[in-house]
C-alpha cells in the first residue's frame, strides 16, 4: 500500500506538469509569433500546483478516489486543448527556418480569381488549390465568405474548402468581411470533430480595410474608422474560436479615387489591425502604381518613428500594373519584410480599381529569388505548369513572364530533341 501511495504521488506530479504544459501551449498559441523558446523557458509549473497535487490531495482523499481523477481531468484537458496544441505546432512549423526564408502567401484561388468575368465552378477551385499544395505552397488563400451578390466568383467557398485536399502543416486562409461571413465559417467548422486527426477546412481568416476613406466607401460603403469598428468584434470572436487572423490594408501607395496616399495613415491603420489581434498585416499596392522608391518611402514611414511596426509583422502585396511588382518585392525584402503575397500565373485585379492588372506572379517571385540569399518553398517548374493550365482554362493570357519563358524554353528543347531523332 505504501508503494502504491508513493507511486500515485509521482503520477500526480507528472499529471500536474502535463496540465501546466497544456496551459503553456495554449497561451503560446494565442500569439503565433512567439518562438519555441518561450515555451521551453517555462519548465516548471507554479509551486501551488505541485503542492496541491503532491502534498494536500493525497492526504485528504482516499487512494481509490484518485484513480479516477487523472483520467477524467486529462480527458477534459485534451478535449479543450487538442486543437490549440495542433495549431501551436503548426505555428512553430510555419516560423521561418532562417532569417532569409521568404514566406509566399499564394492568393491565386481568392484574390486571383475574384475579378474574373465568368463564375468559376467550385470543382475548378478545388483542383487549383490541390495542385498548389502538391507544388509545395504552404499558405494558400482559398476563398472568401462574402455575399455572391457582390463577388459572384467567390460563390461556393464553403464547398471548396470542404472538398479540397488539406495537407498537414499548411494554412488555407479565407477572407471574412463581416460577422455574417464569420458565422457561416464557424457553422461549417462546427461540423468537424475536434479530435479528428484530419486538418479542419481552415484555421485562419483574413480581414481587410484600406488606407483611404474613398476606397473604403467604394469597396465596403464605410469609412476607414467605421470599417475598423466593424472588424473589431469579428477579430475578437475569431480569436476566441481559435482562428488565426491576418489583416489587409489596401491602397498603401496610391488610391484610384483620391490619389497619393499618406504613409502615416497606412501606419495608423496597420497598427490598429495589429492591436486588434492580427498576427500580420499585408500592405497592398492595390493599384500597382508603386515603384521601389515609393515602396521604400512608405515602408520607412510605417516601420520607423514613434509606434513603428516591426518587419516581421508585415507582408508585401504588389500588383504588376506598371511592371514594377518584382522590383517592389525585392525592395520590401531589402527592408526586412519576409512574407510576400503572390498569385500563380499573375492572376488577379481589383473590381474597385479599373484598369489594374493582376498580382505579381508567384513564378516571377520564385525565379527572382533563385540563387540568391533568399529561400522560398515550392517547385518552380510545377508552378509554371499550374499557371499555364489555369490561364488556358480561364481563357486568359498567362501574365507570368517567367512562366512564358520557361514554357518557350521547353518547346525549343522539345523541337531540338525531335530533330535529332
Amino acid at each position: 500500500m505504501a508503494f502504491s501511495f508513493v507511486l500515485f504521488k509521482y503520477v500526480c506530479f507528472l499529471f500536474a506538469r502535463a496540465n501546466f504544459c497544456f496551459t503553456s501551449i495554449e497561451h503560446f498559441s494565442d500569439n503565433p509569433n512567439n518562438t519555441e523558446t518561450s515555451i521551453r523557458s517555462r519548465k516548471h509549473p507554479p509551486i501551488i500546483v505541485e503542492i496541491v497535487f503532491n502534498l494536500i490531495l493525497p492526504h485528504i482523499l482516499p487512494l481509490h478516489s484518485f484513480l479516477h481523477i487523472p483520467m477524467f481531468v486529462s480527458r477534459h484537458i485534451f478535449k479543450a486543448n487538442f486543437r490549440q496544441v495542433a495549431r501551436s505546432a503548426a505555428y512553430a512549423t510555419a516560423a521561418s527556418p532562417s532569417p532569409n526564408h521568404v514566406n509566399i502567401v499564394e492568393v491565386g484561388p481568392r484574390d486571383g480569381l475574384q475579378n474574373e468575368k465568368s463564375v468559376i465552378p467550385p470543382h475548378l477551385k478545388v483542383e487549383l488549390i490541390n495542385r498548389l499544395g502538391k507544388a509545395g505552397m504552404t499558405i494558400i488563400e482559398s476563398g472568401s465568405f462574402v455575399s455572391p451578390k457582390w463577388v459572384p466568383q467567390m460563390a461556393g467557398t464553403a464547398e471548396v474548402i470542404s472538398k479540397m485536399k488539406r495537407l498537414h502543416g499548411r494554412h488555407y486562409p479565407v477572407l471574412v468581411p463581416n460577422m455574417k461571413g464569420l458565422d457561416s465559417l464557424l457553422d461549417l467548422l462546427s461540423q468537424y470533430p475536434q479530435l479528428s486527426t484530419e486538418p479542419p477546412p481552415t484555421d485562419e481568416i483574413a480581414i481587410f480595410t484600406a488606407a483611404t476613406d474613398a476606397f473604403n466607401k467604394a469597396n465596403t460603403n464605410c469609412t476607414v474608422a467605421e470599417s475598423l469598428e466593424r472588424l473589431e468584434p469579428v477579430t475578437r470572436r475569431a480569436l476566441e474560436a481559435g482562428l488565426r487572423v491576418r489583416g489587409y490594408v489596401s491602397v498603401v501607395i496610391a488610391c484610384p479615387y483620391s490619389g497619393k496616399v499618406d504613409a502615416s495613415k497606412v501606419k495608423e491603420v496597420s497598427r490598429a489591425l495589429l492591436d486588434m489581434g492580427c498576427y500580420e498585416v499585408s500592405l497592398g499596392d492595390t493599384v500597382g502604381m508603386g515603384n521601389p522608391s515609393s515602396v521604400r518611402a512608405m515602408l520607412e514611414t510605417v516601420m520607423s518613428g514613434n509606434g513603428g511596426l516591426p518587419a516581421d509583422k508585415l507582408a508585401g502585396h504588389f500588383h504588376d500594373t506598371y511592371g514594377t511588382a518584382v522590383a517592389n518585392v525585392m525592395t520590401a525584402l531589402d527592408m526586412g519584410i519576409r512574407t510576400i503575397d503572390s498569385a500563380v500565373g499573375g492572376l488577379g485585379g481589383c473590381p474597385y480599381s479599373p484598369g489594374v492588372t493582376g498580382n505579381v506572379a508567384t513564378e516571377d517571385v520564385m525565379y527572382a529569388l533563385k540563387d540568391s540569399k533568399y529561400k522560398v518553398d515550392g517547385d518552380l517548374e510545377a508552378m509554371v505548369d499550374i499557371g499555364e493550365w489555369m490561364s488556358q482554362t480561364l481563357g486568359r493570357t498567362n501574365a507570368s513572364r517567367t512562366g512564358k519563358a520557361i514554357l518557350a524554353r521547353r518547346e525549343r528543347e522539345r523541337k531540338t530533341a525531335g530533330a535529332k531523332l
